[in-house]
């Protein structure tokens, strides 16, 4: 068995201020992206400038914070944002939801493609090989914050946590405030597993030959859903909504089902509707 480390959520106090280990990897996603995009956009035939690429980290950013939050007060804490409103704009507390950034993302898509006149399935298909990247960032600053851990477990990577941190007395200790919790599963390293490095290696390899428009899109919601779908088994459900139906399914399945379809259905149109010219094999993707 493992204990987990005593790491402080802010990385560095300016005064009254604190810099946090959650916002900074949120920063670090979004650094990864504009940097990958940049590579892309470089490739021959591209379709894409460096300004463009600079323009629309700008818009996905507002997308992933704002459609994020919102996502995370409507899908999973409604009741208690309803009673304490302000608190929508403590993001470094953590309470992201990814369906709501990834909503998030599909408007600034879609006003990015207006401005630039650019189709949004291309536009999709372009953004899907960033984002790997910055999930798996934002799954390594929830275990910075010490939260979304999984289920009670023997492994040997499972992980003690203190009780004597305020973070973990009331659901993890039981209200005990000292010794250690029961072993947990940190789930968080396994979501930055899959939805981060190895969602990224699937898409970047996928894209990187020219695919039909919006295949690359539909890989990625149908990987990323079927990730997250199975990573839930292991993960405890959310205290405030516990399991939803059949003792089981969670809300991060409930949301992520939609995703899978899509995805199955994205790439079903894409390739019994569209072609690839043979000159265009093993060109870079756009």
């Amino acid at each position: 068995m493992l204990t987990y480390p005593r790491i402080d959520p802010v990385l560095v106090h300016l005064g009254p201020l604190g810099v946090h280990w959650y916002g900074l990897m949120y920063l670090v996603g979004f650094a990864a992206g504009w940097w990958l995009g940049r590579v892309r956009a470089r490739r021959s035939g591209s379709g894409w400038t460096v300004g463009q690429v600079d323009d629309l980290v700008f818009y996905v950013g507002l997308g992933v914070v704002l459609g994020g939050r919102v996502g995370y007060t409507l899908f999973y804490n409604l009741p208690a944002f309803l009673d304490h409103p302000l608190e929508i704009f403590q993001v470094w507390k953590g309470g992201m939801s990814f369906h709501g950034g990834f909503l998030g993302v599909l408007v600034a898509a879609w006003l990015f493609g207006r401005k630039h006149h650019k189709r949004f399935f291309v536009i999709s298909d372009f953004v899907a090989p960033l984002v790997p990247l910055g999930l798996g960032a934002g799954r390594i600053g929830n275990f910075i914050n010490g939260e979304l851990w999984g289920k009670v477990s023997e492994l040997p990577w499972a992980m003690r946590l203190p009780c004597a941190d305020p973070r973990f007395t009331e659901l993890y200790c039981q209200g005990r405030t000292e010794g250690y919790s029961a072993p947990h599963i940190p789930n968080q390293l396994y979501e930055f597993l899959l939805e981060g490095m190895v969602l990224f290696v699937i898409i970047w390899l996928f894209s990187s030959r020219r695919r039909p428009t919006m295949a690359v899109s539909g890989v990625f919601a149908l990987c990323y859903g079927v990730f997250r779908f199975l990573i839930e088994f292991e993960r405890l459900p959310d205290p405030q909504l516990g399991y939803l139906a059949f003792g089981w399914l969670t809300m991060g399945q409930l949301l992520s089902l939609p995703l899978i379809l899509a995805g199955v259905a994205m790439l079903w149109w894409a390739y019994t509707h569209q072609t690839v010219p043979r000159s265009d094999i093993g060109k870079a993707g756009v």
